[in-house]
């Protein structure tokens, strides 16, 4: 039998039960809803903090913005104190489960992949809240709540939701602006934890969705490597290195992390707001695509395998990821991608140092690297002696296309000659074959026969040849539909090579994102992007359009059924009805449905919706 807990607050319509946590803002207790009986978790807000005149108006106003979220991993809030009540307080959905700040004090640093599908769960809940309008202010492990399969319920009320499955779920939306709006920090004190919060929060400049996205990369990168990027002998010194960006390294804290995670963690923890992911669904994006390239095509299921079994998990784990990262970095050497095979080989190598056969692996990739250097510099060599020596005739008329190397003019005085023609205030002149200045290949038919080069531009794979004047290497990632389609300017151009397509700087191109044919689940989109000055790839991030989902409730059933899907916010949909679902990927579980008629005994249906397709919710 339940009692209530002694020498807690009286609300009138709930009954507080014990106290199930305890922070700087609120204190959560257990309770039931006397109208509903259902169990709930209520927020009391600390006196102290709502003894502003202000407090319960503004309160009140926020609150119900934050209400309006619905999403599976946003914890859902069922209430708000009235203006009248002494008490100030928040009614929101009882999550039976842990926080991630509790399983990481267990067990410390996650693996990297593990880390990532737990990023992916908050950054689709932090994209739904910014499309209302919501930023969270203080994304941490504190405020991530982890749901795990078959949680003991005590309870014979139903639960929120239906699959019983692992939830991932972001508390506390909106708190800090809560308080923070209503003057509760006037005395100069910094709401909020200092090593997640964002550069432009500590200076109280604008907040926006990039901000949550720098806290998420802060919770990220404790999860992959342990602890926190900033960290310091008190708040000041922390509040001074998120300012000025100094932290360690990922993968230099944690080798197993690996590079490519290391550098999308240094993207999501850019100072400058204006060079982190644009969104949380970009991030989301790019982190499902790196998934996927090391065979995680179902993140939330590795969650599942892992909470399950965490010692069993990370056995199995680096067994099949050792195995991916060599069978890539493989394919990255014979494709000459050298830097990307020694960032595979050594993430390897770091889960098994001494390995032999990996060390072999190294080695391949270091001979490689060093024939290719020595025969590109041997061609380049080569053809400069055979141009410069006016030899055999046939070789002289294959190289007419070479133009003349020019002197450097002063700095300051370069101008902008057309192609071939030298510079106005430049003599021709020989440049020494040992110049300190770099050797740039000659263009023409020679000097691509000698470097194996492609003759509609661009650079070998693998190669560190400098692209030619005015262009600039372009790379493609189509991150939601591995099979899809490229077109550049309507010619199709293959987006999986390691080499970059070679574009024009200054040119704007279309580049259009398709499906392949007789792929029913997605539509063709289009993106318009201007090629930017700069020597490092430019990087263009596409995405199909998947089309809709639609669910059919059939006709066969009794009189009067209706479907009920809480997932696809279905509440009553008739027989011989219908509903588009949109759709974010190709697949997706779209849950349980419970299909209802007058008389008759309701019945549970698993959904399973595809993009493009038409589902019948079928009583038989």
């Amino acid at each position: 039998m339940i009692s209530p807990a002694a020498q807690k607050p009286v609300l009138d319509k709930y009954d507080l039960y014990e106290e199930i946590g305890h922070g700087g803002m609120a204190t959560v207790y257990r309770a039931v809803d006397r109208r509903l009986g259902r169990e709930v978790a209520v927020k009391v807000i600390h006196r102290h903090l709502r003894e502003n005149s202000e407090v319960g108006a503004r309160f009140a106003r926020e609150a119900r913005a934050v209400a309006k979220l619905r999403h599976p991993g946003i914890v859902e809030v069922y209430d708000v104190s009235a203006e009248e009540e002494e008490e100030r307080y928040l009614v929101v959905e009882l999550v039976r489960g842990t926080t991630l700040r509790a399983m990481l004090r267990e067990h410390e640093a996650l693996p990297a992949e593990i880390g990532a599908a737990l990023a992916l769960e908050l950054a689709a809940a932090l994209q739904h809240a910014h499309e209302q309008g919501v930023i969270h202010r203080d994304l941490k492990p504190e405020n991530v709540l982890v749901e795990l399969p078959n949680a003991d319920v005590e309870s014979s009320q139903p639960r929120p939701h239906e699959d019983h499955g692992l939830r991932v779920m972001l508390t506390d939306f909106g708190i800090a602006k809560l308080l923070d709006a209503q003057g509760v920090t006037s005395t100069g004190q910094v709401l909020g934890s200092p090593a997640h919060m964002a550069p432009e929060q500590i200076e109280g400049g604008d907040v926006s969705a990039k901000s949550d996205v720098f806290a998420l990369g802060v919770l990220m990168y404790e999860c992959m490597v342990g602890h926190l990027p900033f960290e310091g002998k008190n708040p000041a010194q922390v509040l001074r290195r998120v300012l000025d960006g100094i932290y360690p390294a990922a993968a230099r804290e944690r080798s197993t992390v690996g590079t490519t995670w290391s550098g999308l963690l240094d993207r999501a923890l850019a100072s400058d707001a204006d060079s982190r992911f644009e969104s949380a669904g970009e991030m989301s994006d790019v982190i499902r695509a790196e998934l996927r390239e090391l065979g995680f095509d179902d993140p939330h299921a590795e969650l599942v395998a892992y909470m399950a079994d965490p010692d069993e998990y990370r056995a199995e784990h680096e067994e099949r990821l050792v195995k991916r990262l060599v069978e890539r970095g493989e394919a990255a050497r014979v494709d000459r991608n050298v830097p990307l095979a020694t960032a595979l080989f050594n993430r390897a190598l770091a889960f098994r140092p001494g390995d032999r056969d990996l060390l072999a692996h190294v080695s391949r990739v270091a001979r490689g690297e060093r024939f290719r250097r020595t025969a590109q510099r041997g061609a380049i060599i080569a053809t400069l002696a055979v141009v410069g020596a006016g030899a055999a005739f046939a070789v002289t008329r294959a190289a007419r296309d070479v133009p003349k190397p020019v002197a450097s003019a002063p700095e300051g005085a370069r101008g902008a000659p057309g192609v071939g023609e030298p510079a106005a205030s430049a003599a021709p002149a020989a440049r020494p074959l040992m110049s300190a200045e770099p050797v740039q290949p000659p263009a023409g038919k020679v000097a691509d026969k000698l470097m194996k080069m492609p003759k509609k531009g661009g650079v070998p794979s693998g190669s560190a040849a400098p692209p030619e004047q005015g262009q600039r290497p372009v790379k493609v990632h189509i991150s939601n539909l591995g099979k899809a389609i490229l077109r550049i300017n309507g010619q199709e151009r293959d987006w999986f090579s390691k080499t970059p397509h070679m574009l024009s700087v200054g040119k704007t191109y279309n580049f259009e994102f398709a499906p392949p044919p007789g792929e029913t689940c997605c539509a063709a989109s289009t993106q318009a992007v201007k090629i930017e000055a700069g020597d490092r790839p430019q990087v263009v991030l596409g995405r199909v359009k998947f089309r809709d989902a639609v669910l059919v409730v059939a006709t066969s059933g009794p009189a009067g059924t209706q479907a009920f899907c809480p997932k696809l916010s279905i509440n009553g949909l008739a027989a011989g009805a219908s509903r588009s679902i949109p759709m974010d990927e190709i697949k997706t579980s779209g849950g349980m449905c419970t299909l209802s008629a007058p008389n008759s005994t309701s019945k549970r249906k698993q959904v399973t919706l595809r993009a493009g397709q038409t589902y019948e919710l079928s009583w038989h």
